[in-house]
């Protein structure tokens, strides 16, 4: 095998080995769609997430019944972007389980394994639901979208007359194999990745510096080994379009560019990376280092006809192809508008959150562009969990697994859709994960052992028998992965929102009690208690499925949909309680939250307007026709219209609520009404509005508890 060079290398190793999650804020799909079985119906249907097939949430219905095959009926989660300034913040929780363990140091918190946590996003600007059918050509092969049916992508796999220096239509074999592969591609299909980045991967060699014991890597259709094949995925099986080597290995060390060149109209951005939370803090440097976002990062460049891209993955195997070796930088956002050095500088005085540049996207181009590029990625401790447990970590207070995301700041001021992914590595320390490559590899000619091996007989002495160990080397290097449904980020459209942090109340998990639901999880508000300043504000908003039935086959689950209601569906509401703990809402009469709540999205609505929305799920659009809050086209109106049923049967499943600001310091409990059988399911909150000082004193309390908890022994 090609060995890469030594720098090369060092990010390879990095990548060692990655195992079993689930993703439930932002709700991860684990491949879901709108099943209505137990299990997931496609588990290669947008990515290999090597996870259980139960788990996951449908995506998001807009209104009371099933989206179906109907795009404008499915509802995105709708968080609004950061601001320029330092401290506008718009803060998301993202919250996983990991079923193997994670967090602590050899010294203070001694572990089973090695592990990090990878999250990462990718963005687009948005269009709107209705455009999703229209222009079909533009749209279907890089429009990031969740689709209405499970199918996968048709896609044709490249062949050797593409190569072949003796055909002079290569070329034209490429072209039509494309041309094909574009037509299987559907609008009805879920897309996050591209055909061209995969059709990138099957060309591109695989990095022969990589460990892969005694796995045997098979050959790709153009008679080599390529990216498509990994120790984990030997066989290069397809699972959407995602390149299983860059899965697989983080950094990764090419761009992860979707297309042949920068698609400045549609403005995909490659993975950006969100944070790198880890058991091994003295790597941050070299994760930074080899993250994308603020780092050029090279590939071969070749000319041939139409495609420009082929094998080599190292500088002298490219010129030998004929290519050019050409260093490409990450970006954010290209601002088309700004077309001077003197503009771009101004606009970079301007955001305090991303590296703003005047510079060429590629190193083979003199000209220049204002380009935004994202933060350097969050490398900081991952929070302890035990192995062989789904459940909640003391590092984030008796919570499941937690990272307080702060999203974006797109300059531009335009709507992007976007989608996350949260990556799970493990390893233990049965081999060197830093000194390990290739010349470890299984070569039995050459005399070579590899340090592991398939299901081994160990020797334990005292003149017994060998036993058998199981241990099965390619999940030594296992890819678990969840991925959000599609949401979108919206630019801050109020002059109320400048300079302001804005913290995103959701609600996680869905129909179902505990071993029907697991390993996705019960209804609860996240966060369902949280210190905020009065300067802040607080962006109430939820989504839900009407198809999450758990209906057979249950796989090795229990199936079924306990619950109120109306079978397979969410719901959820928001009401003021008397109490933190009190079982009854109060009426809107004996309410005092309500009374110190302004709408941010909606100034003109009342405290009866808000609280309306609010315990009706968005049936009800306010307490009275108003021009900017109930329009008069058939919006429902407290005590008018058709009556709400009591259990939420006829409201919307999701409902994108207000951002609501603050006129003084308050408290609310709160609860969802549907959702609260007590002895076995209490979906409840509370909110405390403090002084600006209270709340750093929180934040900082809250951040000290956590360091004070990596540090202890356990």
């Amino acid at each position: 095998m090609r060995v890469l060079s030594s720098s090369l290398l060092l990010l390879c190793v990095l990548g060692y080995v990655l195992c079993d999650v689930y993703m439930h804020n932002p709700r991860g799909s684990n491949n879901r769609l709108n099943e209505r079985t137990a299990v997931r119906r496609n588990a290669n249907r947008l990515f290999d997430s090597q996870n259980n097939n139960r788990g996951g949430y449908n995506t998001g219905d807009a209104e009371s019944t099933a989206a179906n095959n109907d795009p404008n009926k499915q509802y995105s989660m709708q968080y609004y972007q950061s601001g320029p300034e330092a401290a506008a913040e718009s803060r998301l929780i993202v919250e996983w389980t990991n079923q193997h363990g994670c967090g602590g140091s050899e010294d203070s918190s001694p572990h089973k394994l090695n592990c990090d946590i990878v999250i990462q996003y990718m963005c687009q600007n948005d269009v709107d639901q209705s455009a999703l059918r229209a222009n079909l050509a533009e749209n279907k092969d890089n429009l990031l979208r969740d689709g209405l049916n499970t199918q996968n992508n048709g896609y044709q796999q490249p062949n050797r007359q593409e190569i072949n220096e003796n055909n002079p239509n290569r070329n034209a074999v490429y072209t039509n194999r494309m041309s094909g592969n574009l037509n299987q591609i559907g609008m009805g299909r879920g897309y996050h990745e591209s055909m061209v980045w995969y059709d990138m991967c099957r060309y591109r060699e695989a990095n022969g510096g990589l460990f892969t014991a005694d796995q045997r890597l098979n050959n790709g259709n153009l008679g080599y080994k390529d990216s498509s094949r990994t120790r984990q995925n030997p066989n290069g099986n397809r699972s959407g379009f995602e390149c299983p080597e860059e899965r697989d290995y983080y950094p990764y060390w090419f761009p992860t560019l979707m297309s042949q060149t920068y698609d400045q109209a549609r403005q995909t951005t490659p993975w950006i990376d969100m944070a790198y939370l880890t058991s091994n803090t003295s790597r941050c440097d070299l994760i930074k280092k080899g993250s994308f976002n603020q780092n050029g990062i090279p590939r071969c460049v070749v000319n041939e006809g139409d495609r420009t891209y082929g094998r080599a993955i190292t500088e002298a195997a490219c010129t030998a192809e004929g290519g050019t070796w050409v260093t490409f930088q990450s970006y954010l956002e290209i601002l088309t508008s700004i077309t001077t050095e003197a503009a771009c500088n101004a606009k970079a005085a301007t955001d305090k959150r991303n590296k703003i540049s005047w510079i060429s996207l590629r190193s083979d181009e003199t000209a220049k562009k204002c380009v935004v590029q994202a933060p350097e990625v969050d490398c900081t401790s991952a929070p302890w969990t035990r192995v062989n447990h789904n459940g909640n970590s003391p590092d984030s207070q008796g919570n499941a697994s937690r990272y307080d995301a702060v999203l974006p700041y797109f300059p531009s001021d335009t709507k992007k859709r976007c989608v996350m992914r949260l990556r799970y590595n493990i390893s233990t320390d049965d081999y060197d994960p830093f000194n390990t490559n290739s010349a470890s590899n299984e070569d039995i000619q050459e005399g070579v052992v590899s340090p592991i091996e398939q299901n081994p007989l160990v020797d334990v002495g005292a003149s017994a028998r060998p036993l058998r160990l199981a241990l099965n080397t390619n999940q030594y290097g296992r890819t678990f992965q969840d991925r959000s449904h599609v949401f979108r980020m919206l630019p801050r459209d109020s002059a109320d929102m400048t300079g302001k942090i804005i913290h995103n109340l959701n609600v996680r998990g869905k129909r179902g009690n505990i071993v029907q639901t697991y390993p996705a999880v019960e209804y609860d508000f996240i966060p369902n208690r949280a210190t905020v300043s009065t300067s802040d504000l607080v962006h109430i908003q939820w989504t839900g499925s009407n198809t999450h039935n758990n209906q057979p086959n249950g796989g090795d689950g229990q199936t079924g949909d306990a619950g109120e209601g109306q079978g397979g569906t969410d719901r959820s509401n928001f009401l003021e309680m008397q109490g933190e703990i009190e079982n009854y809402p109060a009426p809107f009469e004996n309410t005092t939250f309500w009374a110190n709540v302004k709408s941010v999205t909606q100034p003109s609505a009342t405290a009866k307007d808000i609280a309306a929305g609010f315990f009706s799920s968005g049936y009800y659009c306010g307490a009275a026709q108003s021009a900017n809050v109930c329009n008069q086209n058939g919006d429902q109106v407290l005590g008018t219209g058709g009556a709400m049923n009591d259990l939420l049967n006829n409201a919307p499943a999701s409902y994108f609520g207000h951002v609501l600001k603050f006129t003084g310091k308050t408290t609310v409990a709160y609860m969802c009404s549907r959702n609260n059988n007590f002895s076995n399911r209490s979906q409840k909150g509370i909110l405390w509005v403090v002084d600006p000082a209270d709340a750093a004193k929180s934040q900082a309390a809250k951040k000290s508890r956590r360091r004070s908890f990596v540090m202890k022994n356990l």
